[in-house]
């Protein structure tokens, strides 16, 4: 029987502050582990897309840095993606928590206020919060963005995330796909797999290392059951390359070996997964390398 239905398609764009659970909540939207997820701030670096298909849509997700008062060069340059998804969004979600006041950097606040397309705000983590501080947070946006739909969610368990998919279907524009039926994100396999690799530097790693590091894939070949990567992690100073590495390699072993499995689950094969170190001075800072890592034009 023929589907007369017409087909709808946009882009939700996902934005709020530091750690409030919106590349979790990508992810359990696709049912793909696509974006890198950690308890540390500032896990997102990049937009990354991620895409829904279905018979008669076509969702595509934006997931954004956290909103953030930048300090230095790269920061700004995150900062830049959430001004972007506020200005390209055909939906745009705010993810919140319970507690959580409006972002702290007022212009973006500003322009959320203001902004004429569907809105959601999308109050996540309620599973591991109480009745009354849930019900506190839902008056509390209904204040200050009473043009806003407001969701109670948990991201990682899935609650209400059928009531968010149907806020979006129904504000979603009648539109053909803008990619194939059959893709999943923007994103090249090289950058998946370096973002595996600042995962496991994330979750190991404390204090300036994770946020000091940058992860190139240098080459990526692919035979029929094995893939041979080999990758590259910049830092800023000489003592982080050493914390990095740790004692006779046992560092940077753990976090090849667990970067590894996770490949493996996501592409399916056998990875060989090499790791290198190299030290690129105050990298966050420079014009140069920020190019060539890929933050700016």
């Amino acid at each position: 029987m023929k589907n007369n239905q017409p087909h709808k398609a946009g882009f939700i764009n996902i934005i709020g502050n530091p750690n409030t659970g919106k590349s979790t909540f990508l992810n359990s939207m696709l049912n793909y582990q696509l974006a890198i997820t950690t308890p540390k701030a500032q896990t997102t670096r990049h937009r990354i897309l991620g895409i829904l298909n279905g018979e008669n849509y076509q969702i595509v997700f934006s997931d954004t840095p956290g909103i953030i008062n930048p300090a230095y060069e790269m920061q700004t340059l995150m900062l830049n993606n959430v001004k972007e998804a506020l200005e390209d969004a055909d939906i745009l979600l705010y993810m919140t928590q319970p507690g959580d006041k409006k972002p702290k950097n007022p212009e973006l606040f500003e322009q959320l206020r203001k902004t004429p397309v569907p809105t959601a705000v999308l109050i996540n983590k309620i599973d591991i919060s109480n009745q009354n501080s849930v019900e506190q947070a839902v008056g509390y946006w209904k204040t200050i963005l009473p043009q806003a739909k407001i969701l109670p969610i948990s991201a990682l368990l899935g609650f209400g995330l059928d009531q968010v998919k149907k806020f979006i279907l129904d504000n979603l524009p009648e539109a053909p796909p803008y990619f194939d039926k059959d893709q999943l994100t923007d994103r090249p396999e090289r950058f998946l797999v370096s973002e595996k690799i600042r995962e496991k530097i994330l979750l190991f790693y404390k204090k300036e290392i994770p946020y000091a590091v940058e992860v190139v894939v240098d080459s990526f070949k692919e035979t029929d059951d094995k893939i041979h990567i080999n990758a590259t992690i910049y830092v800023e100073r000489d003592t982080q390359k050493g914390i990095l590495i740790g004692h006779k390699g046992e560092a940077i072993k753990r976090t090849g070996m667990a970067a590894r499995k996770d490949l493996e689950a996501l592409f399916g094969k056998k990875i060989r997964l090499d790791l290198f170190v190299k030290v690129r001075k105050n990298w966050r800072k420079s014009d140069l390398w920020l190019k060539n890592f890929g933050y700016k034009q």
